[in-house]
């Protein structure tokens, strides 16, 4: 329902390719810059890397969407039949159909966010880098520190948890951020000298400079990395820097150490953002990569992400834990 639901609420969007309109011109702010402020969806069923059927095509064409929404309908009539939440024995799964959030409210059309390399794939890792991601199902083999949001490598203590299950970086909101099964939503502010960029998962607030102001030290690190943004046209471009090396330079691809991330932000319609951002990372990825996800203008607000708040998964996670080691002792194994 939920997809059939967000289709019909997008199927005027859907019938060409988002592209900025040649007349438009944004609003202002009492500055005199485009104004980007608001609540802004970035959910996709478009997956990140573009499959080979599609070659070096970016849209897709009007049957080819026409499939996809038909999928769509029936992938969601399936799952409304199935029992939420069970997969498997080994694996009950993280959440119920419910909450998922993965139909996009705007770009069904692009056959791939990522547009460079041309083929809509990341480029090859560099030689001696080690894909690791976590999931929903067993741990992972690995060793400290955890750079991944989801999962973990075993159960001894939080330490052991992706950043996410310790409520350290949102598992869609660490820049740059990218559509996955929930919360998918950010809100700008803006001042004269100032942009903010609030997630909504894990409450995270990136305070962006727009003057001309010198990087932090190399020495000072940061999750969110330090970002500094400029205006080039009616395009806000945001440069980031001085990321931790305890993040990932992409989920389960490196470090983030030495990565440089430049992010664009152009408002192309009354109801759409282009955000459009460029990983540069040569201890990571053999070539730059460049995705492009539009984000939609929400009528609604943003409510606190009280993560730690609530977070007895990690308490019960860690219980769990010792009541199996308990049991195991006792019975002699």
């Amino acid at each position: 329902m939920k997809n059939n639901l967000l289709l019909a609420l997008c199927g005027a969007l859907l019938g060409g390719p988002l592209l900025a309109q040649d007349n438009y011109i944004a609003p202002r702010t009492e500055w005199g810059h485009p104004d980007l402020q608001g609540v802004w969806n970035f959910s996709s069923n478009v997956p990140m890397q573009r499959p080979a059927r599609f070659g070096d095509r970016e849209f897709m064409t009007d049957d080819e969407v026409e499939q996809l929404r038909a999928r769509l309908a029936a992938a969601d009539a399936a799952s409304d039949q199935a029992v939420p939440g069970i997969e498997s024995e080994s694996n009950p799964g993280g959440y119920n159909d419910f909450w998922v959030e993965s139909a996009g409210i705007t770009d069904q059309i692009r056959t791939s966010h990522i547009v460079y390399p041309t083929n809509g794939q990341f480029p090859d890792l560099v030689e001696g880098i080690r894909p690791i991601a976590g999931g929903l199902g067993p741990d992972v083999s690995g060793d400290r520190p955890v750079r991944f949001v989801v999962g973990g490598i075993s159960k001894d203590g939080p330490e052991d948890r992706g950043l996410s299950e310790r409520c350290i970086v949102g598992f869609n909101a660490d820049p740059p951020f990218q559509p996955s099964l929930y919360n998918n939503n950010l809100q700008i502010v803006q001042n004269k000298d100032h942009a903010v960029i609030l997630m909504e998962m894990i409450h995270d607030a990136r305070i962006v400079p727009i003057v001309d102001r010198p990087q932090l030290d190399d020495g000072i690190r940061q999750w969110s990395g330090d970002s500094r943004g400029y205006w080039d046209g009616d395009t806000l471009v945001v440069e980031t820097t001085n990321f931790t090396g305890f993040t990932q330079s992409y989920p389960g691809m490196g470090t983030a150490e030495n990565k440089k991330l430049t992010e664009r932000f152009t408002r192309i319609d009354p109801f759409t953002v282009n955000y459009q951002w460029t990983i540069d990372d040569p201890s990571t990825f053999t070539d730059r990569v460049t995705a492009i996800i539009p984000m939609t203008k929400v009528a609604g607000q943003l409510y606190e992400y009280a993560c730690h708040e609530g977070n007895y998964g990690m308490v019960n996670i860690l219980r769990g834990a010792r009541v199996e080691e308990r049991l195991a002792e006792e019975s002699g194994n």
